[in-house]
Formats: structure tokens, sequence, C-alpha cells
């Protein structure tokens, strides 16, 4: 199988811009007290590397170790992306008026199609409690328009608003099958994801399925009592076709989510059977309409749109989650033209005042999923200080996951003196791990750090040594 690369490399993102409030990080000589450095890099399982930079208030370097070394960043690339959406997307506080998504119909009175257009907000849903950002709120607005007993032809997904770009360059292709790696769409609903309800019958017995719509299911899952294969789900790589086999145990139900490769195509099945439910008969099949497909003539005004909440939040659950879909699609949101190429473009732009130094970062994704992204540990210290003293800076520092309480931070550093008071991005790839945010020291003074550890060995983590190095640090200054 071939995974198509996406978009050619981009240049790194390297600006000089001074800014008089926030004086450079300069590097120098790691003094004495540094020695939890020395400690830390010692408790690295062998063969993993580290890059470290640790800063005052005033900007003066406390720590370091490799602090300009180019290395995998893994999730903290998410700080490079939300901070360009809250310096160049519309009010973050303000409804998301640009986002959302909408329904029109195309063709003949008599029995047109319905096009559901997205607009690259990450958060349609259709979940049967949903109370914002509805599917159903949709589907309610077209039987309302066309009554009961009304005929429509199609339905038809259209993501057209955004280039038909699924997956990073440079991500692995066996991520394309987890709730990590579902493919990117201007229509997204369900953040991509379809669930698979498998009930179990008697044992020895077939368990039920039922295919979510959209998606294709092939294989047989047995009841068994106990013991028997494991259950497994195999995606074909780039399609919804699924096979599925193994048991379950009798008397038992599972909800499998499936990671899909043409969201579009299932968002509007999803439509279809609410259409289909309200009445309204669908002669059609649902299908999807991307970019790459022939201009379609104008539509008319649409019937529904549907407006999310403040981008803000959506930036929130970016971070605090580290959520690839939703980071990749504001990287989308970037660029007026909703391409990788543009929005990466933009991205750099909106960053430049930050002062990265010269060479240190190339970022081609806006996950963080990509393994060719590099930056340094001095790139994100500049990052993270430039951002905080922006006017959106406390919301963007908001977001970011609180030791010992909440998102990716939740079980880390509980219990010592930095639960509740260290925020921070977390970044994991296989072979990686990293840290970047800000701490209080004993002295009362707040430091920014950023922590890279690369080429970890299968199965090891840093964790415990990096956990160790910022409470030592917090401790001796």
């Amino acid at each position: 199988m071939i995974v198509r690369h996406l978009l050619a490399p981009l240049g790194c993102v390297a600006m000089l811009l001074a800014g008089p409030a926030l004086a450079p990080v300069q590097a120098r000589t790691p003094a004495a007290r540094t020695d939890p450095v020395a400690v830390a890099l010692a408790a690295l399982p062998q063969g993993a590397r580290m890059g470290l930079l640790v800063v005052d208030d005033k900007g003066a370097v406390l720590a370091q170790a490799s602090a300009d070394q180019r290395m995998v960043p893994a999730s903290t690339t998410k700080l490079f992306t939300t901070a360009a959406a809250l310096a160049l997307l519309p009010d973050p506080t303000a409804p998301d008026a640009t986002g959302g998504a909408d329904v029109v119909l195309e063709g003949p009175a008599r029995a047109p199609d319905v096009v559901l257009r997205g607009h690259g907000d990450a958060r349609l849903s259709s979940a049967s409690d949903c109370t914002q950002d509805c599917l159903s709120t949709l589907a309610d607005a077209l039987a309302s328009r066309l009554g009961r007993g009304a005929r429509v032809a199609r339905v038809i997904g259209d993501d057209s608003a955004m280039a038909d770009e699924r997956w990073p360059s440079g991500m692995s292709w066996d991520n394309m099958a987890t709730g990590s790696g579902t493919a990117i769409s201007a229509l997204t609903l369900d953040d991509n994801l379809a669930i698979l309800p498998i009930a179990s019958g008697a044992p020895g017995s077939p368990a039920v399925l039922a295919a979510p719509p959209g998606v294709t299911i092939s294989g047989t899952v047995v009841s068994q009592t106990g013991g028997g294969a494991p259950f497994t789900r195999q995606m074909a790589v780039g399609s919804d076709t699924w096979q599925v086999a193994g048991t379950i145990p009798a008397g038992q139900a599972l909800t499998v989510p499936l990671a899909l490769a043409d969201p579009a195509a299932h968002a509007a099945a999803v439509l279809r059977a609410m259409l289909v439910a309200r009445g309204i008969r669908v002669s059609g099949p649902a299908l999807a309409r991307h970019r790459s497909a022939p201009p379609q003539p104008p539509s008319s005004t649409p019937l529904a749109r549907l407006v999310p909440p403040p981008l803000a939040e959506d930036v929130a659950l970016t971070l605090r989650q580290s959520q690839n879909l939703h980071a990749e699609l504001l990287l989308r949101r970037l660029g007026a033209s909703g391409t990788v190429a543009d929005g990466l473009a933009a991205r750099q732009a909106a960053l430049a005042p930050a002062q990265l130094p010269p060479g240190s970062t190339s970022l081609y994704d806006g996950s963080g999923m990509s393994t060719y992204n590099r930056t340094s540990p001095r790139a994100l210290v500049a990052l993270l200080r430039w951002g905080l003293a922006q006017p959106w800076g406390p919301l963007w520092q908001a977001g970011w996951p609180i030791a010992g309480q909440n998102g990716t931070l939740k079980g880390r550093l509980r219990g010592t003196a930095l639960e509740g008071q260290l925020r921070a991005k977390t970044g994991t790839l296989m072979g990686t791990q990293a840290l970047a945010g800000t701490f209080p020291a004993a002295s009362g003074r707040v430091l920014t750090f950023a922590v890279l550890v690369n080429d970890l060995p299968e199965g090891k983590s840093a964790t415990p040594a990096i956990d160790s190095l910022l409470l030592a640090l917090a401790a001796a200054f």
C-alpha cells in the first residue's frame, strides 16, 4: 500500500524581529546549581537524548542541555498552531461564525439533492444528547422546510471548502486506523470516528454487528464463554472498509470506534438516515463531494447554518486533550485557500515576532503527528514567552493541561509541589516525549521551560526523569 505524501516540505520557521517587552533568550554556561540536569541525563534510558532549556521571568537561562539541538517535538507542535490561530482567526471569544456546517438544496425542485457543507469546524455532532453544533438541528430544519413525505434525491457531503488533503505529510500510515490519525476534512462529524456496536449471542454463535452509516464491515465475531482468539479489527488503509475477527465474551457487548477515511461521505450517510427517520423520502445514495471533483454551480442560500461556540473553546480542547484532528483543521483555517501549504505559510508569518532562532524549526503539519517536524528547546521557550505576552496569551495558557488535574497531565506530578502549579503541553510519539510550559519556583518566580526527549528505546519512558528534573529545578530556584 502506498501512502501519498500530501505536500512539499516547508522551509524553516525562522524570523528575527525585536520585541521590546521580551529580551531574547541568551545561552550561558550553567552554574553548579544545574546539577539536576546531569542527574536527569543519567536517569534517561540508554540511547535516549534530551534537549532542555529553563529560563526565568527575565529570560535568563537557569538550566540547559543541548538547548539548540533540533529534535522531534511531537504534540508540542500544537503550541505553534494554536498560537497562530489565536493571532490570526476572528475574535476567539465570539461565536465561531466562519466555522460550522450548513445545508442547501441543488437541482430540480421536485426531487433536489440535499448538500451538507462543512467549513472546517471540528465540533459537529450526531450524539443523541447533543446540545450545540448538532447535525440533528440541520435535519430538523430540512424536515420543517420540505414537509413530511417530501422527496429528495441524493444526500451529498461537501468538504470542498478545504483541499482534499486527509493526512499530514510524514505521519506513520498505521496511525490512520486510530483516533489519533483519522482523516481530516472540512466536513467533520463526531471527530471523524464511527461507532461499531457488537452484541454477543449464545455461546458459539456469531455476534450481531451493526455497520455504521457509510462503513463496510466484513468478517465474523463469535460469542464465547471462555478462551478463544481475541477480537481484532483491521482497516483497509485509506478506505472505510474494515475486517473484524475473533471472539467476545457471551452476554457482553462492545462499542468499537472506527477511524474514518472519508468523513464527508460518512456525514452524508448519517444525515440521510436522519432525514429518512423524519419522514423524508430519499431516493438516491449518500456520497461525498471533494475539491478534486468537477466545479459545481453556485448554490442557493443555505436553508440552515450552524454557528459553533467560540473558537477559544476548541483551542483549549485541542491543547488539553492533544486533539490531532482539531489541530489540523485549525492549521488549514489559517490560509484563505484551505490548503496545508497556505496554512503552514500563514502560521510561519503569524509567528515571525516570536524571534525563533534561525534554522531552529521546520514544521510540516498542525498536530505533531509528522515525524518530519523539528524544533529546539530554545525555539519552544521563545514561542512560549512571546505568546504569553500577547493579548490572547492568558486565553492560550488557560487551555494548557495542568499537572495532576486535567488533560494529558492529569496523572502526572500528583502529590508534589507542582501539582496544580505546572501548566504545560505534552508531546508523545514513538521514541519521543516532550513537555513545554511554565511552573513557579520556590522563589516565587515563574519559570518557562521546554524539554524534548528523542530516541527512546521501545517500551521505555522518560517521564520519571523529566518530572524529577522539574521538581528539582522548582526547589532549586
